[in-house]
């Protein structure tokens, strides 16, 4: 069985402040694997340190085989990214962020992105400054998804968005799974993982569990939080 992330023992700490704790975790090519877990839980230190953003203490990291640290660069031309603040120079427009994104994979991607913001009706024309958090949003998957990369990796995406823009956010994830990409969705939000995703771990208080179904109810949700994992 191939996969596309592979994480043995990962331990990342910040002096006095929480990290994560021996968090272990695969998740298979063609997957859509839903990472749980409130604010502040561990997540995006994890995601982080996958994409060598982060220099970690213990453990090891490998992406599509390659390892996180050694083949950085490598594993970042293959991976989409979208984190979970959409930073953009707010004098630039839209059109001209998504070409810079693409510019700097040295890639044209032109037909794809003009495809991704019909989909999800971004306005191109428009300076950043002039945009919602949910218009920011879609800019920010654009650029993640443009250059049809192996492994999707969204950071808290659908926030800001309206159920429309959501919908059409999970159709085109699951046209580019469908087509051999791999995606990791971190996210606070229960309803997404058990509607869209087919396995899930949760992270709390820098620890993880892996579930044995990503369909789980509130209550169930609720103990994985309040309970000592």
């Amino acid at each position: 069985m191939a996969y596309a992330i592979e994480i043995d023992h990962l331990t990342k700490s910040y002096g006095k402040n929480r990290g994560v704790v021996d968090v272990s975790l695969k998740v298979k090519e063609g997957d859509i694997f839903g990472f749980l877990g409130p604010n502040g839980a561990g997540k995006s230190t994890t995601i982080r340190s996958m994409l060598g953003f982060l220099k970690f203490k213990e453990g090891s990291i490998r992406i599509m085989g390659m390892d996180s640290v050694r083949d950085h660069e490598k594993i970042l031309a293959n991976v989409g990214y979208m984190p979970s603040e959409a930073w953009f120079y707010g004098t630039m427009r839209v059109s001209d962020v998504i070409r810079y994104a693409a510019d700097v994979r040295g890639l044209d991607c032109t037909a794809e992105a003009e495809k991704l913001c019909d989909r999800l009706r971004v306005d191109k024309n428009k300076k950043i400054r002039e945009l919602s958090l949910g218009n920011r949003k879609k800019v920010s998957i654009v650029c993640a998804m443009q250059h049809r990369p192996k492994l999707f990796i969204f950071d808290e995406p659908t926030g800001g968005l309206d159920p429309l823009m959501q919908k059409n956010f999970f159709d085109l994830v699951y046209e580019y799974v469908r087509e051999g990409a791999t995606c990791l969705l971190s996210t606070h939000v229960l309803p997404e993982v058990n509607k869209y995703c087919r396995n899930a771990a949760i992270m709390r208080e820098g620890r993880l569990t892996m579930l044995e179904s990503p369909d789980i109810d509130d209550e169930t949700f609720l103990r994985f939080y309040e309970e000592d994992l």
